[in-house]
C-alpha cells in the first residue's frame, strides 16, 4: 500500500522514453467520492457516445494522427499493433462495433469518455494500492505484469515502455493495457492520472484533455487536482 498519499507521490520519465517522442499530462487526485454511476452524467455520457458513433461511421476515423502515432510508437519498439492496440482506439472499436460503451464506474466513465473523444491514452491508478513513487522507463525483460483479471502474471519482454512503481511490477503496459492490482473501484479516494500522447500530439490537445477531465472529476467525484511536472 502507498504512504505516500496524493500530494506526495512522484513520477518521472526515462530519457530513452522521451526520446520516443513520447509525452504527456499527469496529475493526482485525492478525496475523490467515486460511485456506480451519477444520473446527470449517465445523460452526458449517451450523449456523447451517439455523437461519436455517428462521427466514426462517417470518417476514416483510423486515420487519425495521434491513433497512427501510437503505431507507429508500437513499431519503433518492434511490438505487433495487431496484439497492441492503444488503449483508446481499443475503446473506440468496441464502441463502433457494440454500438454502446461498457460502463465500469463513474471515475472510469469519465476518463474513458475524454479518452475516446480525443484519441488520447488515459490511465488511472489507485494510489492506495500503489508502492511508492511511480516512473515511465523501457523495460529489462525481467518485470511481471498481472493484465487486468488475470490470474497469473506474464513477463513483459526488454525494450517496452511501461510504467513502474517501487515493487517492479508494470502497472501499466503500454498505452495499452493496465494491471489488476492498481485499478479504479468505487473505492478509490486517491488516483494518479495518465494523459498519454506522441509525436503527434500537440501541448494544446494535451491540456485541453487534461482541463476536462478534471473539470468532470471534479464536479462529480468531487477532490482536490495536483499537477504533475516532468521536466
Amino acid at each position: 500500500m502507498s504512504i505516500l498519499g496524493f500530494e506526495k507521490v512522484g513520477f518521472s520519465m526515462a530519457p530513452e522514453v522521451k526520446k520516443l517522442g513520447l509525452k504527456g499530462i499527469f496529475l493526482t487526485i485525492g478525496g475523490i467520492n467515486n460511485r456506480t454511476s451519477d444520473p446527470e452524467f449517465d445523460a452526458i455520457f449517451e450523449a456523447e457516445m451517439q455523437k461519436l458513433i455517428q462521427a466514426l461511421q462517417q470518417t476514416s476515423w483510423k486515420a487519425d494522427p495521434i491513433l497512427q502515432g501510437y503505431r507507429k510508437l508500437h513499431e519503433s519498439i518492434h511490438r505487433s499493433n495487431q496484439r497492441f492496440v492503444s488503449a483508446s482506439e481499443n475503446l473506440l472499436s468496441s464502441l463502433l462495433r457494440n454500438h454502446h460503451a461498457s460502463r465500469i464506474n463513474l471515475l472510469v466513465d469519465i476518463y474513458n469518455m475524454v479518452s475516446m473523444k480525443t484519441r488520447l491514452a488515459f490511465g488511472a491508478h489507485d494510489l492506495a494500492k500503489t508502492q511508492g513513487n511511480i516512473v515511465m522507463r523501457m523495460t529489462t525483460g525481467k518485470e511481471s505484469f498481472y493484465a487486468l483479471g488475470a490470474p497469473t502474471p506474464t513477463t513483459v519482454g526488454p525494450g517496452e515502455y511501461g510504467y513502474l512503481d517501487e515493487s517492479g511490477e508494470v502497472i501499466c503496459r503500454l498505452e495499452v493495457r493496465q494491471c489488476e492490482r492498481t485499478k479504479v473501484t468505487v473505492d478509490t479516494k486517491e488516483c494518479f492520472f495518465i494523459i498519454q500522447g506522441n509525436a503527434a500530439t500537440s501541448e494544446a490537445t494535451l491540456k485541453a484533455a487534461g482541463d476536462e477531465l478534471v473539470a468532470l472529476s471534479t464536479r462529480f467525484c468531487g477532490g482536490k487536482v495536483r499537477w504533475i511536472s516532468v521536466d
